[in-house]
């Protein structure tokens, strides 16, 4: 179980080809793959050292001691120790790329809502521009009714022209559906915001402190399995 588990642990920390493990991608898998798994090797731990003692105590007499090198509980217990440094060292790792994925996707949503705050204004100008202008209204009309436009493009021009008729008898109406449009975009940007940080906070503190959990069961089972070995 224990070998199993250290080829396990090599396969993973091996990037795939075209993958670099500097990519804060991969670093967050292998973070949250490893930790997931980290109680393996935990019990192939606790079987070894339990069946050492039970063929220890199981004759009448007192074993022998053997030498550090030669025992298998010593290298289990150093196993055990480093496996603790490394969880211990993953939870720094796994918070600062958590920080990063949250910021990234945060920078994400900022754009995609600047972008259409973009196209909105744009969209404005050119209705301001269709208004203020009756060459364009006229030519939109002549559009409708030259019988050139059919099916889905000919209800477009049409609602269009509703749109733009109403607009210009209410033209309070432009800056109220452009301030209810700009509402919207915010308020959405808002929540996904909070959902990125929420998302990043539980997979956060899932993992980072399963990982401290793990640093800590395996330092205390190597330093004591150390500590009474030398005694």
């Amino acid at each position: 179980m224990i070998l199993s588990s250290l080829l396990d642990y090599l396969i993973l920390i091996i990037p795939s080809p075209g993958v670099s493990p500097l990519q804060n991608e991969w670093q967050l898998n292998l973070t949250t793959q490893l930790v997931d798994r980290g109680v393996i090797p935990m019990v192939g731990i606790a079987f070894l050292v339990t069946g050492s003692w039970i063929s220890n105590n199981s004759g009448g007499s007192l074993p022998e001691r053997k030498s550090s090198i030669t025992d298998l509980r010593f290298w289990a217990f150093l196993l055990s120790s480093l496996l603790g440094l490394l969880f211990l060292l993953l939870v720094p790792l796994h918070f600062n790329n958590v920080r990063i994925q949250s910021n990234q996707a945060i920078e994400q949503i900022t754009q995609q809502a600047q972008q259409a705050e973009t196209q909105l204004e744009t969209q404005v100008q050119q209705i301001d521009t269709l208004l203020e202008d009756p060459q364009q209204l006229e030519r939109l009309d002549q559009a409708i009714e030259s019988g050139q436009a059919q099916g889905e493009q000919l209800q477009r021009l049409q609602a269009l022209r509703e749109q733009l008729q109403a607009l210009k008898t209410d033209p309070e109406a432009i800056a109220q559906r452009t301030e209810q449009a700009q509402t919207q975009i915010r308020s959405r940007r808002q929540e996904l915001e909070q959902r990125a940080r929420t998302e990043a906070l539980k997979r956060g503190i899932r993992i980072g402190l399963s990982s401290l959990l793990l640093a800590i069961g395996y330092s205390i089972i190597g330093w004591m399995g150390l500590r009474n070995l030398s005694s």
